[in-house]
C-alpha cells in the first residue's frame, strides 16, 4: 500500500524500471543455459509485480482524487489499513496529521510502517475522528448449539 507521497514517486519509478524489464523480456530469447521455461517464469513475475504496482498507484491516485468514499471491511483488522486510506481521502499528510494528533510526524510513520500494530483502541478512534472515517460495520455472533 501507497501511504505517502515519497512511496508514490518511487513506485512510479520503480513500475518503470520493470516495464522496461519486461519489455526486454519480452524481446529477447532466454540466455544460454537458461530454461525457457524459468525465462517464462521471469516474464510472469515481472508482469504480477506491474500489475501490482499499477494497482497500488491507480488506489493512491484515486484515494488522493477524493474518487473512493469507503471500502467495505471484512474484519476488525481491515480497518487500520482503512485509517491510511482515510487520511489520504481526507487531503490530510502524515504531518498534518501528527499535527491534529499532537504527537510527532515521525509517531504516525511509525504507526502506518507497522500497520497500527500496539496502538490502543482509543488512539485508533481518534485517528479515525481526525480522518474523517466513520464505521458502520454488522457485528455478528457465532452461537454454539
Amino acid at each position: 500500500m501507497i501511504a505517502n507521497e515519497r512511496q508514490y514517486k518511487i513506485s512510479k519509478k520503480e513500475l518503470e524500471k520493470f516495464e522496461s524489464a519486461y519489455a526486454a523480456a519480452l524481446a529477447s530469447a532466454p540466455d544460454p543455459g537458461v530454461h525457457r521455461r524459468l525465462h517464462q517464469a521471469m516474464q510472469e513475475g515481472l508482469a504480477s509485480q506491474i500489475d501490482d504496482l499499477r494497482s497500488q498507484i491507480k488506489r493512491y491516485e484515486a484515494l488522493r482524487a477524493g474518487d473512493v468514499r469507503g471500502t467495505v471491511l471484512t474484519s476488525i483488522v481491515a480497518l487500520l489499513p482503512a485509517l491510511i486510506e482515510a487520511r489520504i481521502a481526507a487531503g490530510l499528510t502524515q504531518l498534518a496529521l501528527s499535527q491534529l494528533l499532537g504527537v510527532a510526524e515521525q509517531q504516525v510513520q511509525r504507526w502506518e510502517a507497522t500497520g497500527y500494530a500496539g496502538v490502543s483502541v482509543e488512539k485508533v478512534q481518534a485517528i479515525a475522528d481526525a480522518v474523517g472515517l466513520s464505521v458502520r460495520e454488522e457485528v455478528s455472533y457465532t452461537v454454539s448449539a
